[in-house]
């Protein structure tokens, strides 16, 4: 076996190699990705003057487009058993993209800037958690990814830290966004940009798995039901999720609606990478040993408590408060998730899952954010409502998603080995 051709399995004692190297290049990606994507809105609402409708229709093609791409690029990473080239591709066009953002002068421009940064995203999102999946034994899923998230956001945390005090080293305490301030932000994120895709491309190894035995000849609809009933109930429970979870760009908006200057947005976000770094490792430990089910239950609980929060939210500081705690259900959820889907796939049809199930999501992303900047804007039978509207509707499908995910897989609490 040459040593770019390892197995979760060559070192039983240790953490793979791969886990380490994909922690870090997303530790670096999200210090340029956070720098940037949570000033977007501002940039675009108080810069450009930009309505949220348009704002919403942004993030929505951003995220559509990601996921169709991630479904091509994860059946194409299972066709061809390679994991790594894809990843350092999409990660690569994405560190080429964002500087672009520093000449955008309207939301045209920043929409094809979003656009092509996420057609790198979903070139290489299924392929890395393929290669994070196939490179963690099977008690170990729940901390790989865990830990994936905890560096992921860990980097989103300093990123948003760098952002904030350029903004204040630029405008002082008034906090003000300005074309110059951003422009600022842009050139100081290049710099980790581009040291990801370095340590991706010199410090990741493909990874054979275990698993056997797929007819990789397969194509159209044959590649699809190969995939476990048992995943494809999943999907559906996060597709309806999903409806209901529109871009986080509305809690942003929702905090400057709630009397929140930048400054203390910025705050506010950090405070909840802060709680999403710290407890992403632990709770997806916790899902490995007591089962995914009950992470998955916890988190989709604790969401619909914290949209309903932030609908009747009167004040900033309670918007700050229920977005520190919406951190948490990103550590329980996220990784967990996804150590799930690995858990239900055997190895080598991991790609084509992984782009399913992540562009499925995606896909979802678009009439969601499209719902929620209607609702915001009062159009619709929820028109008296006004910008808690998106936040209700939330709480509600979170509680449906949560109610059909415990009657699917009441009897199942871990099945890591039942495919391996």
């Amino acid at each position: 076996m040459s040593s770019s051709e390892q197995t979760p399995d060559s070192k039983p004692d240790r953490i793979h190699r791969n886990i380490w190297v994909l922690s870090a290049t997303s530790f670096l990606t999200d210090i340029s990705s956070e720098m940037l994507v949570n000033l977007l809105p501002l940039f675009l609402a108080n810069v450009l003057g930009v309505r949220t409708l348009t704002i919403g229709l942004i993030e929505g093609i951003a995220e559509t487009t990601a996921s169709l791409v991630k479904i091509i690029s994860g059946r194409l990473s299972d066709r061809f058993a390679t994991r790594k080239k894809p990843a350092v591709l999409g990660y690569a066009l994405s560190a080429l993209t964002k500087p672009l953002l520093y000449w955008a002068s309207s939301w045209v421009g920043v929409l094809f800037v979003r656009f092509t940064d996420r057609v790198g995203k979903g070139i290489r999102t299924a392929p890395r958690d393929a290669l994070l999946a196939d490179s963690a034994r099977p008690s170990q899923r729940g901390l790989a990814f865990g830990l994936h998230r905890a560096a992921d956001t860990a980097g989103a945390f300093i990123g948003l830290l760098v952002a904030a005090l350029i903004i204040f080293w630029a405008q002082g305490k008034t906090g003000l966004l300005t074309r110059s301030t951003f422009q600022y932000v842009v050139i100081a994120s290049i710099i980790p940009a581009v040291l990801a895709v370095i340590i991706l491309a010199l410090g990741a190894r493909e990874v054979h798995s275990q698993s056997s035995g797929s007819d990789q000849t397969k194509t159209g609809l044959a590649v699809y039901k190969q995939l476990d009933r048992r995943y494809y109930y999943f999907l559906l429970v996060l597709l309806i999720f999903t409806l209901g979870n529109s871009a986080d760009a509305f809690i942003i908006l929702r905090a400057q609606e709630r009397g929140l200057t930048i400054l203390q947005i910025m705050g506010v976000l950090l405070s909840f990478t802060a709680v999403y770094a710290l407890f992403s490792g632990p709770a997806g430990a916790l899902s490995d040993r007591i089962g995914r089910r009950k992470v998955l239950l916890s988190g989709w609980l604790l969401y619909a408590a914290v949209y309903l929060g932030l609908a009747l939210a009167n004040t900033g500081w309670q918007v700050w408060l229920l977005y520190a705690i919406y951190g948490l259900f990103y550590a329980l959820t996220e990784g967990t998730a996804k150590a799930l889907v690995a858990d239900l796939v055997p190895g080598e049809q991991r790609g084509t899952a992984y782009g399913l199930f992540n562009g499925a999501i995606g896909l979802a992303a678009l009439p969601a954010s499209l719902l929620a900047g209607l609702l915001w804007q009062g159009i619709g039978s929820w028109s008296g409502l006004g910008p808690a509207a998106p936040f209700l509707l939330g709480a509600v499908l979170a509680l449906i998603a949560a109610l059909l995910f415990q009657v699917w897989f009441g009897r199942t609490e871990n099945i890591a080995n039942s495919l391996e």
